[in-house]
């Protein structure tokens, strides 16, 4: 009984979207005049983005939460 009780205290905001590398990806606070990240990988509640027009080498690494699909 006390595991149920404990399971239907979690909260959405702890489920996170499932997000695929290669997807496009937007900021919680993302501008509208800039184009979506592309997602590169996403492993331990980080997340690795990057513009298409920056190449492969240069890339900003995110909390996971902080994203949301531009789709």
């Amino acid at each position: 009984m006390l595991t149920m009780a404990r399971e239907s205290t979690i909260q959405l905001a702890d489920v996170l979207e499932l997000l695929r590398p290669g997807s496009f990806v937007r900021l919680h606070d993302h501008p509208e005049d800039l184009p979506p990240f592309q997602l590169i990988q996403c492993r331990g509640g980080r997340c690795w983005i990057r513009q298409q027009s920056w190449g492969n080498l240069l890339h900003l690494e995110v909390a996971h939460r902080k994203l949301t699909s531009a789709a």
